[in-house]
C-alpha cells in the first residue's frame, strides 16, 4: 500500500531538490555588489517620492472583500439561468430567497457606509 505513494514521494523529492539547487546556484552565480540605486524602490524610472512602505487604509481592504463576496455571489446567477426552466417554481423560490439575501446584504453594507470612498 505504501508503494502507491512512492511516485508522490519521488515527485516531492525532485521538487525540493530543484528548489534548493536553484537557490544555491543563484546565490553562487548572482551579483553581489549592491548600490544605493539598486536598493532604491523602483517607481517607473522616476525618483521615488516619500517612503516606499506606506500604511494603506483598512477601508480599501473592506471594499475589496465586499467586491469579491458580491462578485462570487453574482456568479451563481449563471448556472441558474442555464437550468431555470427545469427547476420550475421551487427553483424560482430558492433563487428568489438567494437574491433577497444578496440584496439585503448589499443594502446593509450601503447603510453602514462601507461603500463610501473617501
Amino acid at each position: 500500500m505504501l508503494t502507491d505513494f512512492l511516485p508522490i514521494l519521488v515527485l516531492f523529492l525532485v521538487a525540493a531538490f530543484i528548489a534548493v539547487f536553484v537557490i544555491v546556484v543563484s546565490s553562487l552565480l548572482g551579483p553581489r555588489k549592491s548600490t544605493a540605486r539598486k536598493l532604491a524602490p523602483y517607481e517607473s524610472g522616476m525618483e521615488p517620492i516619500g517612503p516606499a512602505i506606506t500604511r494603506i487604509p483598512v477601508k480599501f481592504y473592506v471594499v475589496a472583500m465586499l467586491f469579491i463576496v458580491f462578485d462570487i455571489e453574482v456568479v451563481f446567477f449563471f448556472p441558474y439561468a442555464l437550468v431555470f426552466r427545469e427547476l420550475g417554481v421551487p427553483g424560482l423560490i430558492g433563487f428568489g430567497v438567494f437574491f433577497l439575501v444578496l440584496i439585503a446584504g448589499f443594502i446593509y453594507e450601503w447603510k453602514k457606509g462601507a461603500l463610501k470612498w473617501e
